[in-house]
């Protein structure tokens, strides 16, 4: 069997070695006559499974992308060919919450406000809006979720309409991008609703550039309406709208769920989802290979307070305003976008930290957010 893998999925070379020979690709400079012989093949999101590219790939038998984003494979066309196709869902859904978590933390620095008070608006439900809802929970954090599709397939947790949602402290939108239908997400958040937002209110989209009008918040912004923007998704990336920068409170180039945990938990699926398919034993796992973090060790002083002392621990996993301070600085043009995105450093998730709480009274929210004890 002939396994083609994207050389930026982590890991794949030591998950897919026995099972096939294997062979990396690179987006930039793969073409069909490449991949004709492949049984195969396996993607992050910068390559584009077109019918172009599977023009003369007659043996393929298993597609994959190593993504929860399915928007650069031509799902239709693989159907029709009888190709079946697994995608990664949920594989950055910890790391997408640990950034939320880490943006309200630098928020209540910045603007000087208890988080605890605060109540987060959760608009998709999904794997990554379960994930938040979590974290939240460990926390104690009030949140309300929103999902009419998932309300209205059965889905039993309580739900609340945008309207409601729109009063909450902090909005965090974790939505796929989808045009139309019953439930379009496009433009979600157009100039209408985005004016409905005050200036103590805090909007995150860490889901879909297209889910936010960014043409219409700027021009909301330049006419002086305020509210705290955090971005990571952007429309037309990487041409993005450079003017909406200096208007947002944080910004990142789409890195919300790249974490190494993140990235290489969608590669073991991609491993699980084969072995199933050609009945193979699944006798790897992901933490076979996960390296030490830096810091894997800390240990709690007992007599700090909660709060304060939870703000250290997750910013010093992760610090989203070193990621602003980044993107701020460096991002004047498409391609330095793409390459922040493209170049992003090893971040770790609090899993790969252990923590030693002693006798401290909020030991369980600590080890609920998923450090190790």
């Amino acid at each position: 069997m002939k396994i083609y893998y994207e050389d930026s999925m982590p890991y794949a070379a030591e998950f897919f070695s026995d099972l096939g020979e294997s062979v990396k690709f690179s987006h930039k400079t793969i073409t069909p006559e490449m991949i004709a012989d492949a049984d195969v093949l396996l993607t992050r999101s910068t390559t584009k499974v077109t019918p172009t590219l599977l023009a003369k790939a007659n043996k393929l038998k298993f597609v994959g992308t190593a993504t929860a984003g399915t928007d650069h494979v031509d799902k239709d066309f693989l159907q029709t060919k009888g190709i079946p196709f697994v995608s990664a869902g949920g594989c950055n859904a910890v790391a997408v919450a640990e950034y939320v978590l880490s943006t309200l933390f630098v928020m209540q620095s910045k603007f000087d406000w208890k988080i605890e008070g605060k109540t987060v608006g959760i608009v998709g439900a999904g794997h990554v809006g379960t994930a938040l809802a979590k974290h939240l929970t460990a926390l104690g954090i009030k949140y309300k979720l929103c999902d009419p599709p998932l309300q209205a397939a059965g889905d039993s947790r309580d739900f609340v309409d945008m309207q409601e949602i729109m009063q909450c402290d902090v909005i965090s939108l974790h939505v796929p991008w989808i045009k139309d239908g019953l439930y379009p997400t496009e433009n979600m958040f157009d100039r209408e609703r985005l004016s409905q937002l005050n200036e103590q209110q805090i909007l995150i989209n860490a889901c879909r550039g297209e889910v936010l009008d960014n043409q219409a918040v700027l021009e909301l912004f330049q006419q002086g309406h305020t509210f705290h923007l955090v971005l990571d998704v952007w429309d037309n990336e990487p041409n993005i709208q450079l003017d909406l920068i200096p208007y947002t409170r944080l910004a990142t180039a789409h890195i919300a769920g790249h974490t190494i945990e993140g990235k290489a938990r969608g590669t073991e699926m991609l491993y699980s989802a084969l072995c199933k398919l050609i009945q193979a034993p699944t006798n790897k796992k992901l933490s076979d290979y996960l390296p030490t973090a830096d810091k894997s060790h800390v240990k709690l002083e007992n007599n700090h307070d909660f709060w304060p002392l939870l703000a250290d621990l997750v910013l010093d996993v992760y610090n989203i305003a070193e990621d602003d301070r980044q993107f701020k600085q460096l991002v004047d043009s498409g391609e330095q976008f793409r390459y922040i995105r493209k170049h992003y450093p090893i971040r770790r998730e609090f899993s790969a930290i252990q923590v030693n709480t002693g006798n401290f009274a909020h030991s369980k929210a600590i080890y609920d957010l998923g450090f190790l004890c």
